[in-house]
């Protein structure tokens, strides 16, 4: 049996039949539509669509049908459905308030309102759920010896903390190459404040210097430049050598060459001095005994020749 959508009556295959001929005889080809425009024979306006209007039909007694099928007369267990206005607000009963309970009085804009709403609503819901499942012998705590199998394998989870590990490092690296970066820039920046640094003192005495030669200037204040920052640093390396006095590795060499400029001849040779042989050592310079002495020709430990040497690599 086929019914017709739109008045919702049976239709006959016949005239379902005789339909589909007719609009199959009357659809045409392309050639055909291209030769009836050039005889003039199509106009405009000849061919109108024509809405139909549509039928509404109220099926009241199939719908209430439909919802008699739906509704089944089930216990409340099966179901589970609660309906009840929202919890009474704590604050303003404290306050002393009493705000209005309907849907109507809520502020939809209001996010923080309409939250609020939805809050207290579920917590009104969980207050008259619990006691009846506790009624009905329903469970609302989890045992303590409960025991539930991943939803996941343990090769699934063995993947993903790998996957997670990795993505930590590669954060941690680029954070750390970041460091480095930006050290490298404050190092960068300083070296070249240092360089300009000297630029302006090497500028500065190179100025004054030329001030001097020229005679503009006869103070050499520039000269002792390191010794007065010697003089200003209290603290400092050079100030402690110089409490502590100088080795006597340096003492040494004063004795021996000086303190600079012209030695005034005390390493001259004088008669006095050439005469004295006192501290003349025959072993030490004909390198006669003592540690550290050459050898004599008949020395226990010679060198022998390069023939000699030969045959005792041949011979091993």
């Amino acid at each position: 049996m086929i019914v017709d959508t739109r008045t919702m009556e049976p239709l006959e295959e016949e005239a379902l039949l005789g339909q589909e001929s007719e609009e199959e005889n009357s659809e045409l080809s392309d050639d055909e539509l291209q030769e009836a425009f050039s005889k003039g024979l199509l106009k405009p306006g000849m061919n109108v669509l024509v809405d139909k209007p549509k039928k509404f039909v109220n099926n009241m007694e199939g719908l209430k049908q439909c919802l008699a099928d739906f509704c089944k007369d089930l216990p409340w267990v099966e179901r589970l459905d609660l309906t009840n206005p929202p919890a009474e607000d704590v604050l303003f009963k404290v306050e002393g308030k009493v705000p209005n309970l309907n849907n109507g009085d809520v502020n939809a804009d209001d996010d923080f309102q309409r939250e609020m709403f939805f809050y207290r609503q579920a917590q009104a819901t969980v207050l008259e759920a619990l006691p009846l499942l506790n009624k009905h012998g329903i469970s609302t705590k989890r045992p303590d010896d409960y025991f539930a199998e991943m939803a996941k394998s343990d090769q699934h989870m063995q993947k993903i903390r790998t996957k997670l590990i990795s993505k930590q490092q590669i954060i941690e690296k680029s954070e750390k190459a970041k460091k480095l970066r930006e050290q490298r820039k404050f190092g960068k920046k300083v070296q070249i404040e240092v360089i300009q640094k000297r630029q302006k003192e090497k500028k500065a005495m190179m100025s004054a210097v030329k001030k001097y030669q020229k005679g503009m200037s006869d103070k050499l204040d520039f000269l002792e430049g390191d010794k007065k920052m010697g003089k200003d640093s209290s603290q400092g390396p050079k100030k402690a050598l110089n409490k502590k006095g100088s080795n006597a590795k340096r003492k040494y060499k004063d004795q021996k060459f000086g303190f600079g400029g012209k030695k005034s001849g005390k390493k001259w040779n004088t008669k006095e001095s050439f005469n004295d042989v006192s501290s003349f050592r025959a072993k030490v310079a004909h390198a006669k005994g003592g540690k550290g002495g050459k050898k004599g020709k008949g020395g226990q430990n010679k060198r022998p020749g390069k023939s000699v040497r030969k045959k005792m690599k041949s011979r091993s």
